[in-house]
């Protein structure tokens, strides 16, 4: 297991270099100038414009950027924003933990509500419940997020005022919760789907078979055997959701007046803030391969066949 893991870790060294380098490049050949973007609506001053890439290192080749970037983000500097000077990290530091709760009630509401209508709907396939699931997930497959997240404001919030139509304090979960919900129900349609599938197509296996027949109690044998050996697939999108769920929400943030990190992203990308996108993605990749890691090493607790050597 020791050996499988530093492999996994060292395997982490060359993807995240050439995920970095891939968005670092992309960021560049955006059109619009963030320096020039600084005088607004006037005329900028060339000589000023000049100095300031200057400083910032913004005339070098596009590759002597990348190392200068790299270098600095070994040493845990991720840059100043061209627009106030601030530090990127203390920007993203600022918005990742709002987007991290974000995240985190999304990817629970995912994980009870989502395997619970899955497990109900594998069990009793073919039924009215099983329908029901099924005509539900197609529904929210299909639907763009951005329409639940407008119906969600107008029903809940301004229609019945169970709760604020936007977010006033980010630091609130209450608050937090009509965006999370949203946010989570894509993911709970996919986590339903592939839990209902896996439900039916092992409910079917010899060893389902054997259970039943040495007389096992029926909630042992789902909790047990079916459920554990079902998880495997939803392990897995679940563990990469969780970067998803973190990075991809600029459309739930920007509905809900969220300030996290798809909201500092989305600003990003309007001034063309170079550094900033690539901060950010970086710290999404870390979160991506860490996740996936950890994914792997959950699947040896929920199949004792799978072994690491």
């Amino acid at each position: 297991m020791g050996r499988y893991v530093a492999r996994r870790l060292l395997q982490m060294i060359p993807v995240f270099i050439g995920t970095t380098l891939l968005i670092f490049l992309m960021v560049n050949v955006l059109p619009g100038d963030p320096v020039a973007a600084l005088w607004g609506d006037k005329p900028p001053d060339p000589a000023q414009v000049a100095q300031i890439k200057h400083d910032r290192g913004l005339d070098l080749p596009l590759w002597q950027q990348y190392l200068h970037y790299m270098w600095g983000l070994l040493q845990g500097d991720f840059g100043n924003t061209i627009a106030g000077n601030r530090p990127i990290l203390d920007e993203i530091t600022a918005a990742l933990p709002v987007s991290a709760r974000l995240a985190a009630m999304a990817w629970t509401f995912e994980l009870v509500v989502g395997i619970a209508l899955g497990v109900i709907a594998g069990i009793r396939r073919g039924r009215i419940i099983d329908n029901s699931v099924t005509l539900f997930t197609l529904l929210v497959i299909s639907v763009p997020i951005f329409v639940f997240g407008l119906l969600f404001q107008l029903l809940f919030g301004n229609q019945l005022g169970w709760v604020t139509p936007t977010v006033q304090n980010s630091e609130d979960m209450a608050q937090l919760l009509m965006p999370a919900l949203v946010l989570g129900l894509v993911g709970l349609a996919y986590v339903a789907r592939l839990t209902r599938t896996s439900i039916a197509e092992n409910i079917k296996a010899d060893y389902m078979r054997t259970a039943v027949a040495k007389g096992l109690p029926r909630r042992r044998i789902v909790s047990r055997h079916l459920l554990r050996n079902s998880l495997i697939p939803v392990v897995t999108y679940l563990g990469t959701d969780i970067g998803t769920l973190m990075g991809g929400a600029v459309v739930t943030e920007g509905i809900f007046n969220v300030t996290g990190v798809g909201n500092l992203l989305f600003q990003a990308l309007a001034r063309r803030e170079g550094a900033v996108i690539v901060g950010i993605v970086t710290v999404m990749v870390l979160v991506y391969l860490l996740a996936s890691l950890l994914v792997d090493l959950l699947y040896a607790v929920l199949d004792p066949r799978i072994r690491y050597a």
